[in-house]
C-alpha cells in the first residue's frame, strides 16, 4: 500500500513527522549511528538536573507521537530519530539537531552508505536562522558537505578548530574556549562517551540551559541499559552487557573500552555489514571470542587471522553457551563482554531481550 501511494504522488508521513506536526513544543533531535540513545538520555538528564520540563522519547522507547496532549506547554522534547524516522520526515524542523556520527549500518535497508547519510541529513534539511545545527567536525562523512538547512553550525571536536566550539584537550571539555569540566569527571567511561557528552554539552548550552546544570549533569549520569552496562562481578571477572551494540562500529566501540583481557560475546542476525574492521580491536583486546547466531559464519571467517595473535574463537550454538564458555574461561580482572556487532532478530524480538537474556545467565552464574 505505502509503495503503491508514493508511486501515485501521495504524500506517506512517517510517526516523527505526524507527532512533530501534533506537538507544538520545542524539539532537541538527536541522529547518528551509534551513540544515540545515551546522548538523548544523558541530554534528559541534564535538563532536569537543571530544572527544566522535558520529555524523552522517539526512538529511545516511548513513541513521539504519545506525547500529544500530554506534555506541558514549556517542556522541551528530546528524541532519538533514526534514519528510518528521517526519511519519511517532510517538513520535520527541530530547534536543535544533534549529528553524532556515520559508519556503516542499516545497509540491508538503505542502498548504500551515501543514501544512509541523506536520510539522517534531514534532520538539518528544513531548519530556519534561529535554529542550531550541532555536529561531529571530527568525523569525515560529515566534513566538506553540505549539511543543509539553516540552522547556525556549532561543531564539536578533539584538540579545538574553527568550527568546534565544544572540544576536548588535555583531558578537559572546553565549551566557547573556556574550561567546562575535566574528562575524568564524566560519570561514563570510554573515548566514545567524551563525543556523546561534547554533543550533549553543545546541545544542552546552545539550548540555553545555565553551564552548572550541564556540568553537574554530565557528571551524575550513569549511563543506560544494555550499552557497556556493567550487570555484575563473579570472582573478579568483570560481566559488561553491551546489547545495544548492534552494528560493527558500536561493537568496535565496545571492544576498545577497554585495555585487554576480554571474552567477547559477538554475532546474531545479519545486517549486510562487512566484520572485517572488527580484526583490529580483537587483535588488540581480546583474548577469547564466542561466536553465535545467523552470523557465526562470516565471523569467523573475517575474525580467523586474530588466531595466529593468539586469540581464541569459539563458535556456540547460542548465547547460554558462550556466556558459559566466556565465564569459565575468563580470569580474576578480566571481562566478559556482550557486544554482538549484530541485530537479535535471529534468536530474540530485539537487543533489549537479548540484554535481559544476558543478565539471567550472569545471574545463574553467582
Amino acid at each position: 500500500m505505502i509503495a503503491a501511494a508514493l508511486e501515485r504522488g501521495v504524500d506517506v508521513v512517517g510517526e516523527l513527522e505526524l507527532a512533530w506536526r501534533a506537538i507544538p513544543n520545542r524539539f532537541l533531535a538527536v541522529t547518528g549511528t551509534n551513540g544515540k540513545t545515551t546522548t538523548v538520555e544523558l541530554l534528559g538528564h541534564v535538563y532536569r538536573t537543571a530544572g527544566e520540563p522535558v520529555a524523552v522519547a522517539g526512538n529511545v522507547g516511548r513513541p513521539l507521537s504519545s506525547l500529544a496532549d500530554e506534555i506541558d506547554a514549556d517542556a522541551t522534547v528530546i528524541c532519538e530519530a533514526s534514519s528510518f524516522q528521517l526519511e519519511d520526515s517532510v517538513a520535520f524542523a527541530p530547534e536543535c539537531a544533534v549529528f553524532l556520527n556515520l559508519a556503516a549500518d542499516h545497509l540491508d535497508r538503505h542502498r548504500d552508505l551515501a543514501a544512509y547519510l541523506a536520510a539522517k541529513l534531514r534532520i538539518f534539511a528544513n531548519q530556519g536562522n534561529d535554529d542550531v545545527a550541532i555536529f561531529n567536525a571530527d568525523d569525515a562523512a560529515l566534513a566538506d558537505i553540505d549539511l543543509g538547512g539553516c540552522g547556525r553550525r556549532v561543531g564539536f571536536c578533539h584538540g579545538g578548530g574553527p568550527d568546534c566550539e565544544v572540544a576536548v584537550a588535555e583531558g578537559t571539555i572546553f565549551y566557547d574556549g573556556e574550561p567546562l569540566l575535566a574528562v575524568s569527571e564524566l560519570g561514563l567511561f570510554g573515548e566514545h562517551n567524551v563525543e556523546n557528552a561534547m554533543a550533549a554539552a553543545a546541545a544542552a548550552l546552545s539550548m540555553g540551559l545555565p553551564r552548572e546544570a550541564v556540568c553537574e549533569g554530565l557528571r551524575s549520569f550513569a549511563g543506560v541499559a544494555h550499552r557497556l552496562e556493567p550487570v555484575g562481578e563473579i570472582g573478579g571477572v568483570r560481566f559488561v552487557n553491551d546489547s545495544k551494540a548492534t552494528n560493527v562500529a558500536s561493537a568496535t566501540v565496545g571492544l576498545r573500552a577497554f585495555e585487554g583481557g576480554v571474552h567477547a560475546i559477538l554475532g546474531g542476525s545479519e545486517k549486510g555489514e562487512d566484520y572485517a574492521p572488527l580484526l583490529d580491536p580483537v587483535r588488540e583486546r581480546c583474548r577469547a571470542c564466542y561466536l553465535n547466531g545467523a552470523s557465526v559464519g562470516r565471523l569467523a571467517e573475517a575474525l580467523a587471522p586474530a588466531v595466529v595473535a593468539g586469540v581464541e574463537l569459539h563458535l556456540c550454538e547460542d548465547l547460554d553457551e558462550a556466556v558459559r564458555l566466556a565465564a569459565a574461561a575468563a580470569q580474576p580482572g578480566e571481562t566478559v563482554l556482550l557486544s554482538p556487532a549484530c541485530a537479535s532478530f535471529d534468536a530474540f524480538k530485539n537487543f533489549e531481550r537479548r540484554g535481559e537474556r544476558f543478565r539471567q545467565i550472569v545471574g545463574t552464574l553467582a
